[in-house]
């Protein structure tokens, strides 16, 4: 085994903003990958973290009245809450603002200095902020950035410029000598193109603000943010850190380095960065090249967009509350092939919660340890089988491992989870077959205690070939199955052989692993999430400052409240606690969602003078479109509804 560790990275995700989905997504992928070969008895060394440059961040921190490294620092600091939330293992965090970067990325400029590929001159063209993002005229849709739609400002000024058109054929002979080297096909091919378009020099600084990597021997310019960010990937490795020969020809690596990075993980927008630039910065310094670039798709909310101007935004802290963190990773991962775009749907999280596991692996679980307990005083023995059943379970267990071995080592998570899947629906087919029930009033005794070992040694397996993606709940079976505490140490062909469980194993059931969401939870989660999404699916964070949880009168002011008369009223099918009504606020009319149903007959509201926030952004309420929210008071004795005196006319303010 090489000594060299298996290296894979997430992008260092910008600062600029609170982690979403699309970053959850990411992360949980390279985390199962890392997890996966580490499985298999390698070593492995996962990185991520923050990208803290550039103008963009200049200017937020401008606006938010703080310092830069402070308010990056802030920001940075959700990243690391959510990764903890989401059992991320990652192995190092590098943030760009650390002094390991910057001497790297430094060095990286020396040695692309030193090849002849970095020379002065003016940059005049269009420059997109929010991007950080150098774009043609060609590339302009309408004058505005082709990637996040913003206007794209015209910038003039001094600037060092990378040869980047001297590196086309080499990128071009390095995507046909390596297909793999983008994946999936349809971005390889996408590149592809583009490179084969023709390749302008590339501007590689800026004068305009000063929050960046200084350029080596002239400070007046920081190094463009590109070029910063992505040899982040580099210096974690320790690029720069000792014998760099400072623009020499030694490698700048230590000798323990994990460089070159077997797999890059990021999504699809951020694609020609480094599978274009990154490639040419290191070809020009003289650098290995990494394995792989893996570019993923992007997720919509319920087939929409996710944006905040459309109000749909995911919030990955409240998922995680709401469905639970393995829940959570395992959806993400087994709804959509790795590489294509996906809508994530709380309808089909929560069917797929209900299917997958509660019904398949929470019930092959515990009917599995429900009956050892039984008939055998919670302990698993090995026994005795006829063979028949055994070895076809053991044949389905050999195949199905040795195939999600091959697909998870070619990233292709979904249908790696999809065959684990194949060994649940088996080990519940087996223990219909072998029906312990049966054995248990019948014998022989050998049998049953065979039948319910080689279901727990199933359920091993399972445990352990979900592991990467679900690692509490991998812990959870093996704790209830007995095993040891270091029960994933052992080499990764004993964890899949059926047969390698050991016997005399007490085993401990406990609560349901995955516990199913009926139709009245189901229905009251779907009404809180939809709250949640309505008012800003942001995280509600403790504020440092004096007067915590206050707001001001503008806060106040911006939540428009009106009085409404209640029309009609119905029951919402399926749902006990959801009533649809329709008020008016004088010529408009509205339907609205409310969870009273149990405090309030329909008829009992009609003709009701209620209060209403107004302004509330419409979300869907078990498929009916709510376009505002009640007020309403609760205590120990119930709900009920705010009201006003009084004939006011319906749609008047309130103050």
């Amino acid at each position: 085994m090489s000594g060299k560790p298996f290296y894979v990275t997430t992008p260092i995700y910008y600062v600029n903003d609170k982690p979403h989905l699309g970053h959850a997504y990411t992360t949980v992928a390279t985390d199962a990958k890392a997890r996966f070969h580490r499985l298999r008895g390698e070593p492995a060394r996962m990185l991520t973290g923050t990208d803290e440059h550039g103008q963009k961040l200049e200017q937020a921190a401008a606006e938010a009245g703080r310092d830069p490294f402070a308010f990056a620092t802030e920001n940075s600091e959700k990243f690391k809450a959510l990764w903890k939330k989401l059992n991320i293992a990652y192995d190092d965090y590098i943030r760009t603002t650390e002094e390991r970067h910057k001497t790297g990325v430094q060095e990286i400029w020396r040695r692309a200095e030193a090849a002849g590929d970095i020379y002065k001159g003016e940059y005049e063209g269009k420059y997109c902020v929010s991007c950080e993002n150098f774009l043609t005229d060609l590339q302009l849709d309408e004058g505005k950035c082709p990637d996040c739609g913003r206007p794209a400002d015209p910038v003039r000024e001094e600037s060092y410029f990378f040869r980047l058109s001297k590196y086309q054929e080499p990128l071009l002979e390095l995507y046909e000598r390596n297909p793999r080297f983008i994946q999936p096909d349809s971005r390889r091919n996408e590149i592809v193109s583009f490179v084969s378009g023709g390749l302008r020099d590339l501007s590689v600084s800026r004068t305009s603000f000063k929050w960046g990597v200084p350029v080596p021997g002239d400070p007046a310019h920081v190094i463009y943010v590109w070029f910063d960010a992505l040899s982040n990937y580099a210096t974690a490795a320790g690029f720069g850190q000792s014998g760099s020969g400072q623009g020499g020809s030694e490698s700048g690596f230590p000798a323990d380095t994990a460089w070159p990075a077997d797999q890059h993980f990021i999504g699809k927008d951020i694609l020609r960065f480094h599978s274009v630039y990154w490639p040419a910065f290191l070809m020009s310094a003289g650098l290995p090249l990494p394995g792989q670039i893996f570019s993923h798709g992007w997720w919509t909310v319920e087939g929409q967009k996710m944006s905040k101007s459309l109000g749909n935004a995911v919030d990955p802290h409240w998922l995680i509350e709401e469905y639970g963190v393995d829940a959570i990773r395992y959806f993400i991962l087994r709804e959509i092939p790795f590489g294509a775009d996906g809508d994530f749907s709380h309808g089909q999280l929560i069917d797929r919660i209900n299917s997958d596991l509660a019904n398949d692996l929470g019930n092959l679980l515990y009917r599995t340890l429900n009956m050892v307990r039984r008939y055998r005083g919670s302990k698993i023995s090995r026994g005795e089988g006829d063979g028949g059943e055994e070895a076809r379970l053991a044949g389905i267990v050999r195949e199905a491992a040795a195939r999600y071995e091959a697909q998870m080592e070619a990233t292709d998570l979904q249908a790696g989870l999809r065959t684990v899947w194949e060994i649940v629906s088996a080990g519940n087919k087996y223990i219909d077959a072998a029906a312990p029930w049966a054995l248990a009033k019948s014998g022989p005794e050998e049998r049953l205690d065979s039948a319910l070992y080689h279901a727990g040694a199933a359920l091993r397996v399972i445990a352990a070939l979900i592991s990467p993606v679900m690692p509490e709940a991998a812990d959870s079976i093996a704790r209830q199955l007995g095993l040891a505490g270091d029960w994933l140490s052992a080499p990764f062909a004993e964890l899949v052989d059926l047969y390698k469980m050991p016997g005399d194993l007490d085993t401990d059931l406990g609560k349901p692993l995955f516990p199913r969401i009926e139709e009245d939870a189901r229905a009251a989660l779907e009404e809180r999430v939809a709250a949640r999404i309505a008012a800003g699916s942001e995280t509600v964070e403790a504020s440092d400052s004096e007067g915590e949880g206050l707001i001001s009168i503008d806060d106040f002011r911006r939540v428009e409240l009106r009085s409404a008369r209640v029309e009609a009223a119905e029951n919402i099918p399926k749902s006990k606690n959801l009533l649809k009504i329709e008020v008016s606020l004088g010529e408009e009319r509205r339907t609205i969602v409310a969870g009273v149903a149990r405090h309030y007959a329909p008829d009992e509201l009609v003709g009701r003078t209620v209060v209403i926030v107004a302004n509330l952004k419409p979300a869907k309420l078990m498929g009916v479109e709510s376009q505002g929210m009640l007020l309403a008071a609760e205590d120990e004795d119930g709900l009920r509804l705010v009201g006003v005196e009084g004939g006011i006319r319906s749609g008047s303010r309130v103050r």
